[in-house]
């Protein structure tokens, strides 16, 4: 009876443990999780299949809430998400992750591009070595990815931006753009859209004078955006389609007073602007839920490594609470767009400021 009952507390002892290893992995910034299956990506022998996530860099709140639907993403499948981003906004720092994850065997890897053909060498590496790659955000080429996930129709974003600057200025006045990097794809198709809008003669008084480029980080877009205000003292408008872009430059007109001489707009957080809206400094801007681009990116990931989606046209997937999805054509390559811009503006921010 005494080793009957002993052989009992094993069984259920063994169970419990296995019971364990079935909890969902958090993922971190550090990069030091890895697989410990070299032929499956398993993790401990859970199961979970490693999924890597590439931001621009740290320090973004964007980047981070991208990151964390992503993460939720990938949790939501039982699978272990891997979230990275470098210090600084470069594809050299890139590159030396993507060589990480390559040696740790990820089933996946959804990047954030710094450079759209600098990043080619290192995914095409991930790519013959079985890995699914994905962009987000910012595109990297079409030789680098199976596919992409966008943020909204390109076409909209930057005529959108333009429509509702010309609104703020009555028609007539210098504009400038704050951007990111000068690498950075999203920017630059958001700006060459901007600038096919002003070729319509209705903005015949409309002049951009400058696009500046902030590197997306927050000294150097103050920086930027007082050296606009130097150089052109009849400003009347600045678009800054990046979040830390907007919110550097709500800072300065704030702090010289400007609000009624230079009008702000463009892609920024409500929990950031929502001071700058409510102010008057920037009257609207727009977005989309950064939140909701990492969920989806998460769900394009899972689908590419279980086979169900390869990057072609014409494929559809669920992609969790958003729905079903459809991947489209992309120039040379494909994507996956989220939805419209929404606007932000006094009617609304004080709702949104909450959420992200």
């Amino acid at each position: 009876m005494l080793t009957l009952g002993l052989t009992a507390v094993m069984a259920i002892s063994l169970l419990a443990g296995c019971g364990n290893n079935g909890n969902t992995g958090t993922g971190d910034n550090s990069g030091t999780n890895t697989a410990t299956d070299a032929g499956k990506n398993t993790d401990s022998g859970s199961g979970k299949k490693k999924f890597a996530i590439i931001f621009k860099n740290t320090g973004n709140p964007y980047g981070e809430k991208m990151m964390e639907g992503f993460k939720k993403a990938i949790e939501e499948k039982g699978d272990e998400a891997i979230l990275k981003a470098p210090d600084q906004p470069t594809a050299e720092a890139q590159i030396q992750m993507i060589e990480e994850l390559i040696s740790q065997k990820v089933d996946s890897i959804s990047i954030a591009g710094n450079d759209p053909d600098a990043l080619q060498p290192a995914l095409t590496k991930a790519m013959k070595a079985g890995i699914k790659v994905s962009s987000l955000d910012s595109a990297v080429n079409a030789q680098s990815r199976n596919t992409h996930v966008n943020q909204a129709d390109p076409e909209r974003i930057g005529r959108t931006l333009i429509q509702g600057v010309s609104e703020m200025i009555g028609g007539e006045g210098e504009i400038a753009i704050l951007s990111a990097t000068s690498q950075a794809t999203n920017q630059n198709t958001w700006i060459e859209w901007m600038k096919k809008e002003l070729e319509d003669p209705k903005y015949a008084n409309v002049k951009l004078v400058k696009v500046a480029y902030g590197d997306d980080l927050r000294d150097k877009s103050v920086s930027e955006t007082e050296a606009l205000l130097k150089s052109y003292p009849n400003l009347k408008a600045i678009i800054a389609p990046t979040t830390v872009g907007i919110a550097a430059a709500g800072k300065v007109l704030t702090d010289k007073g400007l609000k009624d001489k230079v009008k702000l707009t463009g892609l920024g957080l409500p929990s950031e602007m929502a001071e700058y809206i409510e102010s008057g400094i920037c009257p609207w801007m727009y977005l989309w839920n950064p939140i909701d681009v990492g969920y989806l990116a998460g769900f394009t990931a899972e689908a590419l490594v279980a086979g169900e989606i390869t990057g072609a046209v014409g494929e559809k997937f669920t992609a969790g609470s958003l729905g079903d999805k459809e991947i489209v054509a992309d120039g040379d390559g494909t994507q996956i767009m989220l939805g419209d811009p929404f606007k932000f503006d006094a009617s609304n921010i004080a709702e949104w400021k909450e959420v992200y």
